[in-house]
């Protein structure tokens, strides 16, 4: 996963921790002194998954897996620009 400004990717968690806290969704923010921002998705006092968000194809989206996965599933992501992006989030998380 290549990453790019930390500044935007930071701004789209954020924003995504917003909208997900909107529908009652709990979230961490996690900023590592090293590596990418990570935003944890929690339900019931447990992470159930973890969101980084990545440019590809000039666009930002964000990107998910299982708190307990070591590598990133295919299909698990939405365009960050989404009208819908923290509803299909949140469903991930509640699978």
């Amino acid at each position: 996963m290549k990453s790019c400004d930390p500044q935007e990717q930071f701004d789209h968690l954020v924003r995504l921790g917003r909208d997900l806290h909107r529908i009652g969704v709990g979230t961490t923010l996690v900023l590592p002194v090293t590596g990418q921002p990570v935003l944890e998705v929690v339900s019931m006092g447990r992470t159930r998954i973890r969101v980084v968000v990545v440019r590809r194809a000039r666009e930002w989206m964000f990107i998910w897996r299982p708190w307990w996965a070591r590598i990133w599933m295919p299909g698990s992501w939405v365009w960050a620009e989404a009208d819908n992006a923290a509803d299909i989030v949140a469903m991930a998380a509640a699978a």
